[in-house]
């Protein structure tokens, strides 16, 4: 799941049966949600042949989307209700750089999905065009593909509130002091559901998991590929779990990193509380690192001397917000980072050592809303709404206050990190206004291709149990664990027990005959 800012507060994050597209079968009378699979599967075969006919009109990207020559940029139309394929159609938003290898190397186009859900894909082609060193040989095999999923960026985007209101701060403490603070954020989600269903209300029953998944079966035909080649990160990773299950047989190499658990019990509500767990085991991790390196830093040289450090700038922050702008809600926007990703451990440490120091200026531009950025303010209101909309689209979601109240008051006490921060911004799923599912039962046959798994061992967005979760439920499965590590997104970083396996299964599809169990990647230095 991609970190988001939400207006509540923040938080990272992050659905029935096995259907091929390609072999439709005759309706079963029942229930109307049998009805509904049978002709969304009927949907989306449509969909996916129109698409394989009319292909992609690539052309040099539009001059605002920062995407230089020689990547293309193209669209593909998919209906907005695969139920109802020759209804209302939006336009999805694709790109790509062409393999860099021969004819007699290229084999195909992969396709990539950072996360989310609300996270775009269309950096993806870059690595190429940069020559990044980790993808130099993949790039010589396949065409790098990127997407915007249906409600982001480019792809018919949805919104929930004005992106300047979203941003502004600073922001109330998502730590309630008294039951009067939680009425107050219990108001305000409740407001941003309404506001999503003003705003956006027609989209917003269609922005499941299941129908990106179909969509990313269209762009597959419109591709001309016979099978999907796809690289899912986070959120992404339960977006392939999805796919393997409606298209098993379109499945030619897939790598899942960073794997969102796909039991129908935590999707999404549970998810959400194991991550509270994970996060807080991270930033415990980081603590450690930084006390390690008080003499860098001088923030503490033991944990708990900078988790004092840590409280007591959340209580100056409370009782006079940072710059005016940068209040406990903001400092865990940027703070959060720490325990998301290795590569901001010093940047994270540094601003708040400079802090602490007396100069405050790079914690305050780090952490505070910038209302002069209306693009990043766009992007980042946009985010957060694909992510409400598809979270509370995919599942149903407790609707009693009290439960909420229980649930994020006890884990609390053990797990303050996040905590409450990450039940104000999904409590919108609530008093969510559209229809929700009943998330897909993730599962395969035993002649699914092989798929690689690749997790952290103490990944805070994506807990490691995940991964576990996915491996049992994909048969030829292979999971590569990072022991003791826990930066979000594995397949990024430089550790060659990685880099080298995952360039043996996207150049020869070849995978290990077991499990693999990697040390970790090196860690941050001062």
């Amino acid at each position: 799941m991609t970190r988001r800012t939400g207006a509540f507060g923040t938080a990272g994050a992050l659905v029935a049966g096995a259907l091929v597209a390609s072999a439709v079968a005759a309706p079963t009378a029942g229930a109307d949600t049998r009805d509904r699979t049978w002709s969304e599967a009927r949907g989306v075969t449509i969909a996916a042949a129109r698409a394989a006919k009319q292909g992609i009109d690539w052309a040099d990207c539009p001059a605002d989307w920062g995407l230089a020559k020689p990547i293309q940029c193209g669209w593909v139309t998919v209906p907005l209700d695969y139920a109802r394929p020759n209804g209302k159609q939006i336009k999805l938003a694709v790109d790509r750089a062409k393999s860099t290898g021969t004819d007699a190397e290229r084999q195909g186009a992969l396709l990539y999905n950072p996360g989310g859900p609300g996270g775009s894909g269309m950096r993806f082609p870059v690595r190429t065009t940069s020559g990044s060193k980790l993808w130099v040989n993949t790039a010589k095999a396949y065409d790098f593909v990127g997407f915007d999923p249906r409600g982001v960026g480019h792809s018919t985007p949805i919104s929930c509130v004005d992106p300047q209101e979203f941003v502004k701060g600073p922001k109330m403490d998502p730590v309630p002091d008294s039951e009067a603070d939680k009425r107050v954020q219990r108001k305000l989600a409740r407001a941003y559901a309404d506001g999503c269903a003003e705003r956006s209300g027609w989209m917003l029953p269609h922005m499941t998991t299941p129908n990106t998944a179909r969509d990313l079966d269209v762009i597959r035909a419109a591709l001309g590929e016979k099978k999907l080649n796809f690289i899912g990160v986070s959120y992404g990773t339960y977006l392939g779990a999805v796919y393997t299950t409606l298209f098993p047989g379109h499945v030619r190499r897939m790598i899942v990193d960073s794997v969102v658990n796909p039991s129908r019990e935590k999707i999404w509500y549970q998810a959400n509380l194991d991550q509270d767990v994970a996060f807080q085991t991270r930033w415990n991790d980081w603590k450690a690192w930084v006390a390690a390196n008080d003499a860098t830093f001088h923030l503490g040289d033991t944990p708990e001397k900078v988790e004092a450090q840590w409280q007591q700038l959340r209580a100056t922050a409370k009782k006079a917000p940072l710059g005016g702008l940068v209040g406990p809600s903001e400092l865990i926007g940027f703070f959060q980072s720490a325990p998301y990703y290795d590569s901001s451990w010093v940047p994270v440490a540094d601003a708040w050592s400079k802090y602490v120091a007396g100069d405050p200026k790079d914690l305050i531009e780090n952490a505070a809303p910038n209302p002069d950025d209306t693009a990043g303010n766009i992007r980042a209101e946009n985010g957060n709404a694909v992510y409400t909309a598809v979270e509370c689209a995919d599942a149903k979601w407790p609707t009693n206050w009290k439960r909420w109240d229980r649930d994020n008051t006890r884990l609390h006490q053990s797990h303050p990190f996040m905590t409450w921060a990450n039940a104000w911004m999904n409590l919108p799923c609530a008093t969510w206004s559209a229809k929700q599912q009943t998330p897909v039962q993730v599962k395969s046959g035993k002649d699914l291709t092989p798929i690689l798994i690749v997790q952290a061992e103490r990944d805070a967005a994506t807990p490691y149990e995940g991964a576990v979760e996915l491996h049992k439920r994909l048969h030829n499965s292979r999971l590569i664990t990072e022991k003791g590590a826990g930066s979000h997104g594995v397949t990024g970083l430089v550790n060659p027990c990685v880099n080298e396996r995952v360039d043996a299964y996207l150049l020869k599809g070849t995978v290990d005959a077991a499990d693999v169990t990697c040390a970790p990647h090196a860690t941050p230095k001062p």
